[in-house]
């Protein structure tokens, strides 16, 4: 029987890296449009958050992802605050197939950043001499997977209205 001789350079290229190189705060606003006013009157918020990702291929091997979050708090149609923060990271990814490779850029490169982003709104918020806002934990697995079945469901449609 012949056995099957493997390199060290074969396992090398096989094998799966995965390394943080930074995290670091992209971009930071905090906005109380009423000023003073806002802390003068008692107020029901109604609080509206929008979560966006986004990935660059740096170099070979080498992509940034960022989170980024808005957060509007408002009393009816008056804006108590806004706060917009992104915070991104510099990841070394090699090894991982066509397939891994999404879910890795979207779920686990997320999932690193966001605890950070989550301390960076707080933090400002407070020094907004406003309560702390906890945001929960968010589920990015959960999200790329209904991601992917919305596209694979659109993908569908639009191959079904191209036979009729």
């Amino acid at each position: 029987m012949a056995k099957k001789s493997t390199t060290k350079k074969d396992t090398e290229k096989t094998q799966a890296q995965f390394a943080i190189q930074r995290i670091y705060l992209k971009d930071l606003s905090f906005e109380t449009p009423q000023g003073a006013a806002a802390f003068q009157k008692q107020w029901k918020p109604k609080i509206n958050q929008d979560l966006n990702t986004k990935t660059n291929k740096i170099d070979e091997g080498v992509f940034e992802v960022s989170l980024r979050v808005t957060i509007t708090m408002a009393d009816e149609e008056e804006t108590i605050y806004l706060v917009e923060a992104e915070q991104a990271g510099l990841f070394t990814i090699n090894g991982f197939n066509e397939e891994q490779m999404p879910q890795v850029l979207n779920t686990t490169c997320p999932s690193i950043l966001f605890p950070y982003l989550r301390e960076t709104l707080d933090n400002i918020i407070i020094k907004g001499s406003f309560p702390a806002l906890m945001l929960p934990p968010i589920n990015f697995d959960a999200l790329f997977a209904s991601a992917v079945q919305q596209a694979a469901a659109q993908a569908e449609s639009a191959d079904e209205d191209t036979q009729h």
